[in-house]
């Protein structure tokens, strides 16, 4: 499981409102071939790779002492990976509803950004998640659900499930030609609620090139999360 890093020089600050995550387990062997080279399959207790649809409002998103801030909606879906003892997250995708923020994140931050046409409607008791790629040049993808919390928030508990899922605070990128990069967020540590999910559209691992997995989803839900985060460093 990752350990908390704190942010040495951020770089942004934002708040993570109305956050969705949607986990599937599957086979190793099915996320493996789809790393670049320097990162290996990080599996939870029971030798179950992941993948996971996460989907939130980034709000009020301000470089390092700008007094103006950005906000748009972002969803991705990404693996969990380990180098060399580290652990974090790797993105297939980030779509984002927001065109200046899409081209500068793809540019500073060498992370698959997308355009896309999104809303996140509702609080608390039932949130709509809607997107729809724009982006020119890679698959379309769709995405159209309605998240229920059916509990209050929580403590992740150290070395649950959650905490395998959740606790991560690196993110791992490839660029055009195969260098790697990494960066680190922090925040507080999540505190989430256990959720329900109607799907009525989702092609998003297929337009990453997987087979949608099988059986239903772990989902949970976190209201806000206040984030920082570093700079872009190579790997």
């Amino acid at each position: 499981m990752s350990t908390r890093s704190r942010v040495s020089r951020d770089v942004l600050s934002m708040t993570w409102r109305d956050v969705l995550f949607a986990h599937w387990p599957v086979d190793p062997d099915v996320v493996a071939p789809t790393l670049p080279e320097g990162l290996s399959v990080d599996t939870d207790a029971e030798g179950r790779a992941w993948l996971s649809v996460v989907g939130f409002v980034m709000d009020d998103i301000r470089p390092r002492f700008s007094p103006v801030g950005l906000s748009f909606p972002e969803l991705n879906l990404r693996t969990y990976v380990r180098q060399e003892g580290a652990g974090g997250v790797y993105f297939y995708n980030l779509d984002a509803d927001d065109r200046l923020g899409v081209g500068v994140a793809r540019r500073l931050f060498q992370l698959p950004y997308y355009r896309a046409e999104m809303s996140v409607t509702g609080r608390s008791d039932r949130v709509h998640f809607r997107s729809h790629r724009t982006h020119d040049g890679v698959p379309p993808a769709d995405f159209d659900a309605v998240l229920t919390p059916a509990s209050d928030p929580e403590p992740v508990a150290p070395g649950s499930l959650d905490a395998f899922l959740v606790e991560r605070y690196r993110f791992f990128a490839a660029d055009d030609d195969g260098r790697l990069y990494y960066g680190d967020i922090d925040h507080d540590p999540w505190r989430v609620a256990e959720a329900t999910l109607s799907v009525r559209k989702n092609t998003l691992f297929e337009a990453a090139g997987f087979d949608h997995p099988g059986g239903d989803p772990v989902v949970r839900y976190c209201p806000e999360l206040p984030v920082t985060a570093g700079r872009l460093r190579r790997s």
